[in-house]
């Protein structure tokens, strides 16, 4: 559905658009200086003060956790500003001063602690007065607002002021000059709360990733009644702007329609939609599941609500078609283990940025691009959001999507490309040639694989080519095992966990490779995607250094790292992890609250990974725990016996609990029963210990929002890869000859960029032994881990200064 011509002038449009694709002029100074370090007490006597502001939204809590924390280790003093603006208004009780424990096990529970409020008052000159009375009375110069684009344009509208603020206030007595003196200035640092994902310059907001947990919890549910009765469910989520939710949440669930008010259905779009769904039904599918964001519209403005798609479908298809609002259950419920995990590290990033600023620094909003935190200009970051919103009031949707982002641009091309039920139209890829490709899973089961097997299919019969699946990995590859697939064949998919190609550990050998290539050669495989972890990574490298011998691995071959370990080198984040932290952070909560009103419980905790401490250090962070033992930092007896009298020393200041989360290979000798045992016997009676190993169920599960997301995504982009190398290697006589090393490749993230990096050029990064990548980005967290579970430690600022407009090209993880 394309936009119809815009009504603004062609000038305006061309200002409006190289506007949102250059770069912004200024950068906020001095700040976010890569591998600064950050010490104890290296803030002291500074104060600063929290608060969050307008809707709320889950990992809320965790920003204030770790900003309360982080500001303390520094040496700050911290004030909570209860019920936003209101608060800081009415000052008094409103205005207290934390402490460790006053955010003491709150990383777990939704909404805010602090309470949130819309403030019409401090909308007035009188209402910003008497803010700014209590914040000069308590000595507080620096402020961190977390909350939407109105909580962030107010505050820098409140900076701007302070200086006239002030001489008022004094003038009329209403504060005294050497109070007045002490605050010359207030600075500003954003954290985005919106689970509508609405704000621009940054790739996600805190809260997003929950909210999308809760609607897909919800659709997943759905869909079972609905194939039950070969009913029609119609799904309204919120979005009042910004599609955002409903797109991404029609990506995860395969839904079949969806309406958002960035792309705007036709006039003729309940003939559309019905066209669709019979034709659906037609091919044997028994439910049909469309998606309605609250601002959903047409092209001419007018809105369509979820009772208009219903009455729709009811009076032409005669279906047995429900309504279901999901309302404000999606802002409800714990945080994701994302939103608790974003919400630690753009905390502690907010304080370093805070401290850093001068009277001259314009404010900054902690943002994340990728899976890099980025400082970006909080007016600029206001500015384009109001572009968007100028956009859409022209109705001009082209712009509005391109100013949403290149992540949102590339959402709404995967869902165009999948939802298609014919490839009739002319491809711009295969260009008139068919070409067999073939995916096949390697290694254990991760959330996500399917839902990347299902996108790989679609994608490549929407590009003609012949697709087949390989069952059973590398075993069934060798006995043939191949199933041809049609569009119908996937679907449903992306909901479950598991592999429905079936996958095995099983490597290529020498006695195997000969019946691999024969089968290939039958098949006439000419590209290959392998989904997987560590054992489909190194499969890949084991066929590319064979090439010679056997012509037929001369293919184009890509891996996309699907392992709940995370432990394959070129990417940062692998397929299915997400899941696995979930599902650990889920039992984590679980445990904690079985303490509650028990005295002095220490507990264990063994995750899965391998030699690989990502999941033990990944969800000890996202659940609140107190240390996590991993093999990549060695530890001895002193060092578990020194935590004894860390345990020792928090529970005579109050602490009732202390959890340790421990990676299940994180040393041959200490292991988890030494560990108790070890626990035991120093603890002296003074605490009791207990021991959960969590096992295979880190593996199940039915995968998150994220991996289905990021599976669905990186499959399209690798099919499209896959034919380039094929058109690029392709010979006279219709012959594919890939030999390169650019041709077996891995696409992983890498910082900012989705990227394809040769898998032999990965080799020399690889730790083969322990089965681990050479250096690790997550191990920069653990000195935050170690921080804000109050243990003495060095902290880094990595925040990259960046205007809001350099996004990159393959930067489509969200």
């Amino acid at each position: 559905m394309d936009a119809d011509a815009s009504t603004i002038t062609p000038e305006e449009l061309d200002f409006i658009r190289q506007r949102a694709l250059r770069r912004f002029d200024s950068i906020v100074p001095t700040a976010g200086r890569e591998g600064t370090e950050i010490a104890s007490d290296i803030f002291k006597g500074r104060t600063l003060a929290i608060y969050t502001s307008g809707g709320d939204s889950q990992g809320m809590n965790s920003a204030v956790r770790s900003i309360t924390r982080m500001a303390i280790y520094c040496g700050c003093k911290v004030y909570l500003i209860y019920e936003g603006y209101e608060g800081m208004i009415e000052g008094g009780d409103f205005i207290k001063e934390a402490t460790w424990n006053t955010v003491s096990d709150i990383i777990q529970q939704g909404g805010t602690i602090i309470g949130s409020a819309r403030s019409s008052e401090f909308r007035t000159r009188e209402g910003r007065l008497k803010a700014a009375t209590n914040l000069i009375n308590r000595g507080i110069g620096r402020l961190v607002c977390i909350g939407g684009d109105g909580s962030l344009t107010g505050a820098n509208t409140f900076r701007l002021e302070w200086t006239d603020l002030v001489q008022e206030l004094v003038k009329n007595q209403r504060v005294t000059a050497a109070a007045a003196k002490k605050i010359p200035y207030i600075q500003i640092v954003g954290l985005v709360g919106s689970i509508d994902n609405d704000f621009c310059g940054t790739d996600m907001t805190i809260g997003t990733d929950s909210a999308l947990q809760r609607i897909i919890s919800s659709i997943d549910a759905v869909v079972a009644t609905a194939q039950s009765h070969q009913r029609a469910f119609v799904i309204e989520v919120m979005g009042r702007h910004c599609g955002y939710l409903a797109l991404v949440a029609a990506l995860a669930s395969e839904a079949d329609f969806c309406f958002i008010p960035e792309w705007p259905a036709p006039e003729n779009w309940r003939d559309v939609l019905c066209d669709k769904l019979s034709q659906m039904r037609s091919e044997g599918q028994r439910l049909n599941i469309i998606i309605v964001a609250e601002g959903a519209i047409d092209r001419d403005g007018k809105a369509i609500t979820a009772e208009d798609v219903k009455t729709a479908v009811k009076e032409k298809l005669k279906y047995d078609t429900r309504v279901t609002i999901l309302g404000h259950v999606q802002r409800g419920g714990a945080p994701s283990a994302f939103d608790r995990l974003l919400g630690c590290r753009m905390g502690a990033e907010a304080v370093f940025a805070l401290m850093e600023m001068t009277e001259e620094s314009e404010p900054c909003v902690i943002s994340i691009d990728g899976n890099v935190m980025v400082r970006v200009p909080l007016l600029k970051c206001v500015e384009r959001t109001q572009m968007v919103q100028k956009a859409m009031a022209d109705k001009d949707w082209t712009t509005a999507v391109m100013l949403r982002g290149r992540s949102f641009q590339r959402n709404l091309e995967t869902y165009k490309l999948l939802t298609k039920m014919r490839t009739v139209e002319k491809d711009n890829l295969s260009e008139g040639h068919k070409f067999n490709v073939a995916v096949i899973n390697v290694g254990a089961p991760a959330g996500g694989m399917n839902a990347a097997v299902r996108s790989y299919v679609r994608m490549a019969l929407y590009h003609q080519c012949t697709v087949y699946g390989i069952e059973d990995s590398f075993e069934g590859l060798a006995n043939g095992s191949f199933k041809q697939f049609k569009w119908s064949d996937v679907t449903n998919w992306a909901m479950n966990g598991g592999s429905f190609l079936g996958t095995q550990k099983s490597l290529p050998t020498e006695k195997t490779m000969p019946q691999l290539a024969a089968q290939l050669k039958k098949h006439n495989i000419q590209a290959l995607l392998l989904v997987g972890g560590f054992e489909a990574y190194h499969s890949t490298i084991i066929l590319a250094e064979n090439r010679e011998k056997y012509p037929e691995f001369c293919i184009p071959m890509c891996v996309i790292p699907c392992t709940i370990s995370n432990n394959v080198p070129g990417t940062m984040v692998s397929l299915g992890s997400d899941t696995a932290i979930n599902e650990i952070c889920q039992m984590i909560d679980k445990i904690k609250q079985s303490a509650t009103g028990t005295k002095r419980r220490v507990f264990i905790v063994e995750t899965m990974g391998g030699y690989c401490g990502y999941l033990a250090t990944l969800s000890a962070l996202s659940s609140g725990a107190d240390n996590a033992y991993i093999f990549e930092e060695p530890f001895t007896v002193q060092d578990l016996s020194d935590d004894v009298d860390v345990i020792l020393s928090k529970m005579e200041v109050g602490a009732k609990r202390y959890l340790v989360v421990r990676n299940e290979w994180a040393d041959k000798n200490l292991t988890t029963d030494f560990v108790q045992n070890l626990f035991d016997s120093e603890g002296k009676k003074n605490f009791t210990t207990r021991v959960n190993v969590l096992g295979h169920v880190q593996q199940g599960g039915s995968p998150t929002p994220f991996d289905r997301n990021m599976g669905t995504k990186l499959a399209a982009r690798a099919l499209e890869f896959l034919l380039i190398q094929l058109k690029e290697n392709l010979t006279a006589d219709n012959k594919v000859i890939a030999k390169s090393a650019h041709t077996a490749t891995l696409l992983g993230l890498k910082g900012r960029k989705v990227v394809f990096t040769p898998v032999q050029d990965l080799k020399k990064e690889t730790d083969f032994e322990h089965r681990l990548p050479s250096e690790q980005w997550w191990m920069a967290l653990r000195p935050l881990l170690r921080v804000l579970a109050r243990h003495r430690s060095t902290v880094e600022s990595s925040a990259i200064l960046e205007s809001v407009e350099e996004e990159s090209a393959d930067s489509h993880m969200f």
